[in-house]
């Protein structure tokens, strides 16, 4: 069952993101999907959770009503558009960005092409557009973030510092500065998330993927794993070259 609320309390994309978080942790929820704009929030359940129980999880900052019927369909029937839209729509920013990042590192290549130096292009490229996407809502992004990764989860100031650590990484990799470094780093981080991204999809929960940050609205699928999965293989490639 699918039930719609009114949230009051949000001001910014980090509330939003904590709420969506809150509701998502109670017992009975499926998933939640919160709309800062419209003050929605759409809660699908295995059974009904009283209201009562979704206002003491949120506390006194936010306030959680019923809406009306009208209301309660009305979002319903945003809900069921959203679900329709095919897994290649709903990631299509996603791999927009993989084509332009792909053609950058070949075009930065084509006179002296070689593997090494393209593949090394294309990852300092990947984590670099990732990563700004995560900085545009640094407040918003670990708390997505922490939905997932189990490093995350446990140490929640990881969360902050993943954006730097990309940028970090992005900038050796195009740089070319302790290259080994970078490769191993990439293959503990990416492998952490990777877990996270599996467990995910092996209980088929629907939450958002944090891969791009807060900015754009991107479900976890299998595309995250393979994402992750293709810089990992990168990374493995070139440390055993």
């Amino acid at each position: 069952m699918t039930h719609t609320y009114k949230v009051t309390g949000m001001t910014c994309n980090g509330c939003r993101t904590s709420v969506e978080k809150t509701l998502n942790e109670v017992d009975g929820v499926l998933s939640a999907e919160v709309n800062l704009e419209k003050e929605i929030a759409t809660v699908e359940m295995n059974s009904h959770v009283d209201v009562e129980i979704f206002q003491k999880a949120l506390g006194a900052k936010y306030t959680i009503t019923l809406t009306n019927e009208e209301s309660n369909f009305s979002a319903s029937k945003i809900s069921e558009e959203i679900e329709t839209k095919s897994k290649l729509q709903q990631l299509k920013p996603l791999l927009l960005i993989f084509l332009y990042i792909t053609a950058a590192a070949l075009l930065l290549n084509y006179k002296e092409w070689t593997i090494q130096q393209t593949m090394f292009d294309f990852m300092g490229l990947f984590y670099i557009v990732f990563s700004f996407f995560k900085l545009l809502d640094l407040k918003g992004f670990p708390t997505s973030f922490r939905m997932y990764d189990p490093l995350a989860k446990v140490v929640p100031v990881y969360g902050w510092i993943y954006p730097f650590l990309e940028l970090a990484l992005g900038l050796m990799f195009l740089m070319r500065f302790e290259l080994n470094i970078a490769l191993v780093t990439t293959l503990i981080i990416l492998g952490i998330t990777t877990i996270g991204v599996v467990k995910t999809l092996l209980d088929k929960k629907t939450i958002r993927c944090a891969c791009l940050g807060t900015a754009l609205k991107l479900p976890m699928t299998e595309a995250t794993f393979i994402e992750n999965a293709i810089m990992i293989a990168m990374a493995l490639f070139m440390l055993l070259m």
